[in-house]
């Protein structure tokens, strides 16, 4: 299915003549994406693979034997792209999958050396600079951020079960 495009707004504003707080706003914006973009440049940069595999890595290091589904939910990402990104791990001997335990079906990552050298040379944070900002911040804001931010996202008409695709490519 591609990708749903936001619906067209309609605006009493022309595009000629923004408001002064909307092009603040836009402003912004364009800072808190330019940073995110410049964060995972440098990574794929640095390490020839996207921000979302570093990330996924640095979760997998720090918890050996984590399973695909929490995974998943610890980077707040669709469980079948988790499952995408971790075989992309997997074809490039980053990573292993292990069925250990009572439960064979059960999966269990671990990381492998050609891994943990990529995490050397990744630049921090590993799960993205934005994620990092917003944990810095305090409940009160984050609870008007997402507020606001909710009241964008209608405005756009976008699909909100899109909230779950990483900014970084795989």
């Amino acid at each position: 299915m591609p990708p749903r495009t936001p619906r067209a707004l309609s605006s009493p504003v022309t595009d000629a003549t923004p408001r002064p707080e909307a092009a603040e706003v836009l402003q912004a914006f364009r800072l808190v994406f330019n940073a995110v973009r410049t964060h995972f440049r440098a990574v794929e940069r640095k390490t020839g693979v996207g921000g979302a595999q570093v990330w996924a890595l640095s979760v997998i290091r720090d918890q050996p034997g984590i399973g695909v589904g929490a995974l998943a939910r610890v980077m707040d990402i669709h469980q079948s792209t988790t499952s995408n990104l971790v075989k992309q791990l997997i074809e490039r001997d980053m990573i292993a999958a292990l069925k250990e335990g009572s439960d064979r079906r059960a999966v269990q990552l671990r990381i492998r050396p050609a891994g943990t050298r990529l995490l050397k040379r990744a630049p921090q944070p590993f799960a993205g600079v934005l994620p990092e900002a917003l944990n810095t911040l305090d409940r009160a804001t984050l609870r008007r951020l997402k507020k606001d931010m909710g009241q964008l996202v209608a405005a756009l008409g976008v699909d909100p079960d899109d909230r779950q695709t990483p900014l970084a490519p795989l």
